[in-house]
């Protein structure tokens, strides 16, 4: 198992890592906030998990973020072989234990997953930033067959939070659990999109979205499911909810599919 960060990785075998980052790259090419991170990225981490390899404990991925008038761009690569298994969890905390002030901070970062034939990946993701942080999220998978991905993100901090999620079912019978929460306070913005593409045949993609807010706060989740004519019995769910605590909050759900093959499952939101 390889677990260090990209500058180790590329002084080691410098080819690699230009493939991973360059010919490799997942990111979505019509997100222009993606291709930033991707260009101007000055940190980055790589795991990578053999075939048959099962890992019996979760690796923790942690990034400090916060510090007034500074940025953080970063990228992490999760790769794991056919029939591996692994649990990792993302921690996007504070810097500084201070309360912060005034000067805001920024955070941009990418999590690339490529999970082969059987694998199992199960990701967790919590942001805890301090109030004055914007965050840029963009997570991506490509989903191999049989393979399943389990999500499950909180999004508690940060002034705005703009997240995007695409997930790849590219292999026959692969599948995708994604949970996402939200709980919003002052005046707090989220912006969450979600994409599932399926594109091999029988797959599965359940996608489930929540957000409680209070004060001033505001979300905006948007999803899309997107079947192509090759993904013949497709099961598919989206389901965005928003709960409103006080009169002046507001939260925007907006569910979107697009089905180009009618043998399916099930297609719904």
């Amino acid at each position: 198992v390889t677990l260090t960060t990209i500058a180790d990785l590329a002084a080691r075998e410098p080819g690699r890592v230009r493939s991973m980052l360059d010919g490799g790259s997942i990111l979505p090419v019509d997100d222009r906030f993606a291709q930033l991170t991707r260009a101007l990225w000055s940190q980055g981490v790589v795991l990578d998990v053999p075939a048959g390899v099962r890992l019996a404990r979760p690796i923790v991925i942690r990034w400090h973020a916060g510090q007034p008038e500074r940025a953080l761009i970063s990228r992490t690569l999760i790769s794991l072989g056919e029939g591996a298994t692994a649990t990792v969890l993302e921690e996007l905390v504070s810097s500084t234990s201070a309360p912060l002030d005034g000067d805001q901070s920024f955070l941009a970062g990418t999590l690339e997953v490529r999970l082969a034939r059987d694998a199992r990946l199960e990701l967790a993701s919590l942001q805890e930033l301090p109030a004055t942080t914007v965050a840029f999220q963009h997570r991506n998978a490509v989903v191999g067959e049989g393979a399943t991905l389990h999500w499950a993100l909180a999004q508690l901090g940060s002034r705005l939070v703009r997240s995007r999620v695409d997930n790849r079912l590219e292999g026959d019978r692969s599948s995708v659990e994604q949970v996402e929460i939200v709980f919003g306070g002052s005046d707090q913005v989220f912006d969450l999109t979600s994409y599932t593409h399926h594109i091999g045949r029988d797959t599965t993609g359940n996608l489930l979205s929540k957000g409680a807010l209070l004060d001033r706060a505001r979300s905006f989740m948007k999803g899309m499911i997107v079947i192509e004519k090759s993904a013949v019995g497709t099961d598919s769910f989206l389901g965005e909810f928003g709960m409103n605590l006080s009169k002046a909050t507001r939260s925007v759900a907006i569910p979107s599919r697009e089905i180009d093959q009618p043998d399916c499952r099930r297609a719904a939101h």
